[in-house]
């Protein structure tokens, strides 16, 4: 019976983890929360200067530390009550509850100081985490049926394969046509800087021109001696496009899966480095 429950908790996702563990208990946390900030009797109003703001914010700071550790927890696989998927659920989990508790803590109050610059990196860390979330749980599923069964390694090969094929064809054309098709290959662009990732687009690739330009041509002269050759290249051309716009797609939701970590690892170093200026502030001016 043991056994049996240990092999489905192998293959249940961290955002379930051991039937919601994780959840349940941020539920509880902020309940608790919300509780005591509704039941406080403080004057004139709740805010981060009162024993409750205190509180809450000492309960806060203490889970932004601890959530940060993750990615040295990362580095040391262990099974049981504290491994690294009840680590992640519990990371999920009580990263959400912040939302709550960050705001109590600061009685609806806000500036244009450093303790409302925390609060905002703070949401900002969140936000992006909860991006990652859904992306870890969607994409790879994407990225799965996107690749057709073949890796991005064999992605590459297919393309310079249609290099091969279609430098050989650019032979016997004139010669400002074989250099479009020399262009097609010299000028190919995929990955580039992250928005042309992000974007799966790259409007200054060569095979674009090529294609556009020698598809043209050959409408011109259907029927023509030269169609035949033109035929052959345009139709390289074309499966080379489509190798490329494969391959673009590819990159595309690998940039969209990790775009998040560009904003939400830097975002978790400024909170903190906020944090300690928040709290600097709070008991240098007490």
């Amino acid at each position: 019976m043991a056994t049996s429950y240990a092999r489905a908790t192998e293959h249940e996702g961290f955002m379930r983890h051991r039937g919601y563990r994780w959840l349940k208990l941020s539920a509880i946390l902020i309940a608790l929360c919300i509780a005591t900030y509704a039941m406080a009797d403080v004057q004139p109003r709740p805010n981060g200067g009162t024993w409750v703001g205190y509180t809450l914010g000492t309960i806060g700071v203490l889970l932004i530390l601890w959530l940060s550790l993750l990615g040295v927890r990362k580095r040391a696989i262990t099974p049981g009550k504290w491994s690294l998927k009840a680590w992640t659920s519990a990371h999920v989990y009580l990263g959400l509850s912040l939302i709550v508790i960050g705001t109590l803590h600061t009685g609806f109050q806000f500036g244009w100081n450093v303790h409302t610059l925390a609060y905002g990196l703070m949401m900002l860390v969140i936000l992006s985490g909860i991006y990652g979330v859904i992306a870890y749980d969607t994409l790879p599923r994407a990225l799965s049926d996107n690749r057709s069964e073949m890796t991005q390694r064999q992605m590459l090969d297919a393309i310079a394969g249609l290099d091969r094929q279609l430098h050989e064809a650019a032979l016997p054309l004139p010669a400002e046509e074989a250099e479009l098709v020399e262009g097609s290959i010299r000028r190919t662009r995929l990955g580039g800087g992250l928005f042309e990732r992000l974007s799966g687009r790259s409007p200054r690739c060569g095979n674009v021109r090529a294609l556009r330009e020698l598809g043209a041509r050959l409408d011109r002269e259907r029927g023509s001696p030269r169609s035949e050759m033109l035929s052959r290249v345009v139709a390289l051309l074309d499966r080379k496009e489509q190798a490329l716009e494969l391959a673009r797609r590819h990159i595309q939701i690998r940039a969209r899966l990790e775009v998040w970590l560009f904003v939400h690892v830097p975002a978790t170093f400024a909170l903190i480095a906020a944090l300690g200026a928040h709290i600097f502030s709070v008991f240098y001016y007490w």
